[in-house]
């Protein structure tokens, strides 16, 4: 194993490390808030399609999934999939999940731009994520022999790099979205919001991990390429 792909890996261990630490924390505070009835007694199916119908979004589909913290918008097919225990639990953890992925489906019915961008580039994000994968260990192995293979690594952890920093205001925008309806809707309490916005803090804490880890290793490549041409 090279020095440099050795470098490669404890950065990226690290880096990992601390996105499992606030994984964990995530898991830990919604298994916490899941237990926290919702005093407006709403499942979370329920108050997701209270919030659509709010914003007079009547195409799209609300599908339960397995799984725990598997929720998602797909904007291909228009569907807000809950996990099992969010589309049918009571509880402040569902209200907060239910509301956040519906913020995405209000960002996609209003043509968000952030949102658009970003699914505009899930392509690429696809293709040099795959290229990456096999191609790394053989660029960092080689660096000084052909230092072009860095290059093309560089490209594309860029193109994943931007992805993960277009991410940032399309999650913080979908959660600003949700807290608010569940205020001025009355679905949550004043006392219920501080759970919600403490749950949707550290969602978000994931996201951010994710595009510093991204970025760090970038840096770490551009770096490396440009120490391997002087």
């Amino acid at each position: 194993m090279s020095p440099d792909y050795l470098a490669y890996m404890v950065i990226g261990g690290i880096t990992s490390l601390i996105g499992m630490v606030i994984s964990k924390r995530l898991q830990a505070k919604m298994s916490k808030y899941s237990e926290y009835g919702l005093h407006a007694n709403l499942s979370g199916r329920q108050v997701a399609e209270a919030m659509l119908r709010h914003f007079g979004i009547f195409d799209v589909q609300i599908v339960s999934q397995p799984g725990f913290l598997t929720d998602h918008y797909n904007p291909a097919d228009k569907t807000v999939n809950l996990s099992e225990a969010v589309y049918n639990q009571y509880s402040i953890t569902a209200a907060a999940v239910a509301a956040h992925e519906v913020g995405h489906a209000v960002q996609h019915a209003t043509q968000y731009s952030m949102l658009q961008m970003r699914s505009s580039i899930v392509p690429l994000v696809k293709i040099f994520s795959g290229i990456n994968q096999f191609l790394l260990p053989l660029a960092l192995y080689m660096a000084g022999q052909v230092p072009q293979l860095m290059l093309v690594c560089i490209i594309g952890l860029a193109v994943t790099t931007a992805f993960a920093l277009i991410t940032l205001p399309v999650e913080f925008d979908a959660s600003r979205r949700a807290v608010v309806w569940l205020e001025e809707s009355n679905t949550c309490s004043p006392e219920e919001l501080v759970y919600v916005k403490d749950g949707l803090k550290w969602a978000a804490m994931t996201y951010v991990a994710s595009a510093l880890s991204s970025l760090v290793l970038l840096l770490f490549l551009i770096l490396r390429y440009m120490g391997s041409n002087r």
